[in-house]
C-alpha cells in the first residue's frame, strides 16, 4: 500500500460523521433503511423492541454462521457484504453489529466506502488485539494485571518475565474465550500453549488483513495477529460497564455482575443492575472513561469486563469489547424498558443515544447459561412450540437455544474451553430469588438435556 493510500485511509478511519448529513432516513418515508452484520431471529426480535422502532427498516448483512464459522477471510467477507449493499435498491443509512471480530471491524471498513457513521478501525482494533490494549491500558491507568507474550515457537515455552502462576494463556484474538486457559503450574502451561498454538490461526491469520489496514505504532510492529498471551489470574467479583462515546464524552449507562458456576470460569449468570455498592460502580465507571479515551474510540458503544477484590478493594480491568453485548440486550429491555441495541442504532444514525433509565416492568433480570462440562449430543431439544408455552406460562421469562436436535457439542461455535451452552435462560423479577426460581422453572419445564458422546466423559472438556 502506497503512503498516499495509507494516508488516505487514515483519515477515512477517523470520520466518524458521513460526508453527506441526508442519510438519515428516507425523505419520503422517514425510515431509516438499517444493515445489520449477523442479525439473527432473536435479535431481529430484540431490535424491533428499541425506541422509536418504527422509524427504522433492518435488513440482513451476512448470517451469523457466513460470518463466525471455520477461518474467515475478510476480504471474501466484505466482497459478499459489498454485493448485497450495492443490490440495494434504496439509501444506505447505518451499517451495525453487535459480534466482535470480523463484524467489529468490517462495520468501520464499510463505513469508509457507504459514507456511515462509524468510530475509526484503529480504535477497534485496539480493543480487539488484547495485547495491544493491555498496551493502551497501562497507558492510563493502574488497574491491569501482569501480562506479557508468550513465545509460540520455543520447543520449551516459558511464562513471560515477570507474570507469575496461577495466570491465564490465552490468544491476543478469540471468540467468547474459546482457547483460554488457566493454569497453575508450568506444565499446565505448557500444555495449553500447545493447544493455542494448534487452533490459533482460525482468528489470528485473518486479523492479519485488518492489521495492514492502520497505522501500527513502535511497539506494534512486527507483532501480528497469532498472538498468545499471558496474564496473571484476577480474583473478585466479576463485572462488566456498558457505555458509549460520543463527540470526546464518555458515558457508562449500566454496571452488570457476572456469576461463575462453582469453582468454575464458565458463566452461570449475568444480572442487571449490579449489586456492587455505589462507590465501586463509580470508579469502575471511571476506569472505563480513561481507557475508552485513550483507544479513541467515538460514536461507537463498548462492554468492559472487569473483577472488584471486595477483601482487597482493588478493581482490575478484564477486556475491553468494541461493542455493546447483545447478550444483555433482554436484561436492560426488562430494567429500563429499551434493549441496549437503541444505543448502537442511534449512534450510527446521529441521534440522541441515551438509554431510557429504570423504566422497564421489572427491577432485576438475568441471563443465565444452561452449560453441560463433557462433550456429549444434544439428545432432548424443545421445539419453538414447547418454548413459546414455557415463555406464556412464566411471566419474565425468554429462551434461546442453542442446539440443533441431534447436534455433537463439540461442532457447536463460540464455546469457551471448559463447556458447552444449552441453552440461554432470560428472566426477570423483582429480587434474586425469584430470577433464581424462574430459571428453575423454566429449565424444569424444557426438558433440555444432552447425552455424553461414544467414551463418555473421557472425550470430552476437563
Amino acid at each position: 500500500m502506497s503512503t498516499t493510500e495509507k494516508t488516505a485511509l487514515d483519515e477515512a478511519a477517523h470520520e466518524t460523521v458521513p460526508p453527506h448529513s441526508s442519510r438519515t432516513a428516507d425523505d419520503r418515508t422517514g425510515i431509516s433503511d438499517v444493515f445489520v452484520l449477523g442479525m439473527d431471529e432473536a435479535n431481529r426480535a430484540t431490535l424491533e423492541a428499541v425506541p422509536g422502532a418504527e422509524r427504522y427498516r433492518f435488513h440482513s448483512l451476512l448470517t451469523p454462521e457466513e460470518l463466525q464459522e471455520d477461518e474467515v477471510s475478510v476480504p471474501e467477507l466484505l466482497e459478499r457484504a459489498r454485493g448485497v449493499l450495492d443490490g440495494f435498491g434504496g439509501r444506505i443509512d447505518a451499517v451495525v453489529g453487535y459480534w466482535d471480530f470480523p463484524v467489529s471491524t468490517m462495520i468501520p471498513l464499510l463505513a469508509r466506502e457507504y459514507g456511515t457513521r462509524s468510530t475509526s478501525l484503529e480504535s477497534v482494533v485496539k480493543c480487539e488485539h488484547k495485547y495491544w490494549s493491555r498496551l493502551e491500558q497501562r497507558k492510563v491507568i493502574e488497574e491491569v494485571p501482569r501480562f506479557g507474550r508468550v513465545d509460540l515457537e520455543a520447543a520449551e515455552p516459558e511464562p513471560p518475565e515477570g507474570v507469575r502462576f496461577p495466570m491465564w494463556v490465552k490468544p491476543a484474538l478469540a471468540y467468547s474465550s474459546e482457547l483460554a486457559y488457566g493454569v497453575e503450574n508450568l506444565a499446565e502451561f505448557r500444555d495449553a500453549v500447545a493447544r493455542i498454538k494448534e487452533g490459533i490461526g482460525r482468528v489470528g491469520r485473518p486479523f492479519e488483513y485488518i492489521l495492514e489496514q492502520v497505522e501500527l505504532p513502535e511497539e506494534m510492529r512486527g507483532v501480528g495477529g497469532v498472538v498468545c498471551l499471558a496474564e496473571e489470574t484476577l480474583t473478585g467479583l466479576q463485572c462488566a460497564v456498558e457505555g458509549y462515546a460520543l463527540d470526546g464524552e464518555v458515558t457508562v449507562y449500566g454496571v452488570l455482575d457476572s456469576i461463575t458456576y462453582p469453582d468454575s470460569p464458565s458463566f452461570l449468570r449475568h444480572q442487571y443492575p449490579s449489586m456492587l455498592p455505589q462507590p465501586v460502580q463509580e470508579r469502575l465507571a471511571e476506569v472505563a472513561k480513561r481507557v475508552i479515551g485513550q483507544i479513541g474510540m467515538d460514536a461507537a458503544t463498548f462492554s468492559i469486563e472487569f473483577f472488584y477484590d471486595p477483601g482487597k478493594d482493588e478493581v482490575r480491568l478484564l477486556e475491553i469489547n468494541p461493542r455493546h453485548s447483545q447478550s444483555h440486550a433482554e436484561l436492560f429491555h426488562f430494567v429500563d424498558g429499551a434493549p441496549n441495541h437503541h444505543c448502537m442504532l442511534a449512534l450510527a444514525l446521529g441521534r440522541d443515544p441515551a438509554l431510557p433509565h429504570r423504566g422497564g416492568n421489572y427491577r432485576y433480570a438475568a441471563k443465565w447459561y444452561h452449560r453441560w462440562f463433557t462433550d456429549g449430543v444434544a439428545r432432548r431439544v424443545p421445539s419453538q412450540q414447547e418454548i413459546a408455552r414455557v415463555e406464556a406460562r412464566i411471566p419474565g421469562v425468554v429462551v434461546d437455544v442453542v442446539p440443533r436436535p441431534g447436534q455433537r457439542l463439540d461442532h457447536l461455535s463460540q464455546q469457551d474451553s471448559y463447556s458447552y451452552e444449552l441453552a440461554h435462560v432470560f428472566t426477570a423479577g423483582d429480587d434474586e430469588e425469584e430470577l433464581r426460581d424462574k430459571y428453575d422453572r423454566a429449565i424444569a419445564a424444557l426438558g433440555l438435556h444432552g447425552e455424553p458422546s461414544q467414551g463418555g466423559a473421557d472425550g470430552g472438556r476437563e
